[in-house]
């Protein structure tokens, strides 16, 4: 048996020209851009690589990108000044700080000081805090992204079995969160977990989040199981591969995102989404 690809790339790309299309009409309606803030502090390759590929999208879907790129010495207290200033900014719908911050800068405070309207990337206790109540406003955007893509294949969620490998703030307990509010039974799994092998032989849909690469072998899952793998790992070799083990899952998945070409793609259309959605909310503020 092989698995049927979930095709990140393709799915991201129509998402992104339906955004096109929501930011033309509201111009054509006589509205403004939506406006996008990215703030990046410190010159880390990979974040510049993330923050060039959100600026990039923003330009492809008519969003107004507004770049705030930051000394690795800027002090914690003239970066929540600047946050400040751009919750007050009417042009500004979407803040997004990229990830991972200077050691000397408290990331909890600065997604914090985010206005939760503005919290594109869906981290701030308020936004999280609505998703866990099932009234979503602004979701963080892997996980929604990863809602679409399972979406996509058509298959019926409610009842599922899911398996959740990794528990971080950013993917795992979000995931956990979008899973139960589309009906599945959820399990999170994580470092100390025992028994793994044994629960994901169990699972109907597993969601490998947990940055080892190819931890998880294909002979671990169900056979027929969904999978999406949202870890991008670089080998030494310079491979991108996944949490899972692509060659072997796909022989006994029904369903499986790749990597690259997966979660990816959809991570960055999801932020503008978020972006547009926001701007639809201060409308009507």
């Amino acid at each position: 048996m092989s698995a049927q690809i979930i095709d990140g790339k393709a799915i991201a790309a129509q998402l992104r020209q339906d955004i096109r299309g929501r930011v033309e009409a509201r111009l054509a309606n006589g509205l403004r851009a939506p406006g996008l803030a990215v703030i990046l502090v410190g010159e880390n390759p990979a974040s510049q690589v993330y923050v060039g590929s959100k600026r990039k999208g923003c330009e492809e879907c008519g969003i107004l990108s507004l770049s705030h790129d930051l000394p690795a010495e800027t002090t914690q207290q003239a970066l929540l000044a600047l946050i400040d200033e751009l919750n007050a900014d009417p042009t500004v719908d979407g803040i997004l700080v990229q990830l991972p911050l200077p050691a000397h800068i408290e990331v909890e405070t600065v997604i914090e000081r985010i206005h939760p309207d503005k919290d594109v990337d869906g981290f701030h206790p308020y936004n999280i805090g609505r998703l866990t109540l099932q009234m979503p406003t602004l979701r963080p955007c892997t996980p929604r992204g990863s809602m679409t893509l399972l979406q996509s294949t058509g298959v019926e969620l409610k009842g599922l079995d899911a398996v959740i490998v990794g528990a971080s703030n950013i993917v795992g307990r979000p995931m956990a969160l979008e899973l139960l509010m589309a009906g599945c039974t959820v399990t999170v799994c994580h470092s100390k977990t025992r028994d793994l092998q044994q629960k994901l032989a169990q699972a109907d849909l597993v969601v490998a989040a947990v940055g080892r690469p190819e931890m998880i072998k294909g002979e671990w899952l169900k056979t027929g199981a969904i999978v999406i793998d949202v870890g991008i790992n670089r080998l030494e070799s310079g491979k991108l591969v996944g949490d899972v083990e692509f060659a072997s899952a796909s022989q006994v998945a029904g369903w499986i995102t790749p990597v690259p070409g997966g979660v990816g793609p959809m991570t960055v259309a999801t932020l503008l989404q978020n972006t547009v959605d926001a701007a639809e909310r201060h409308d009507h503020a």
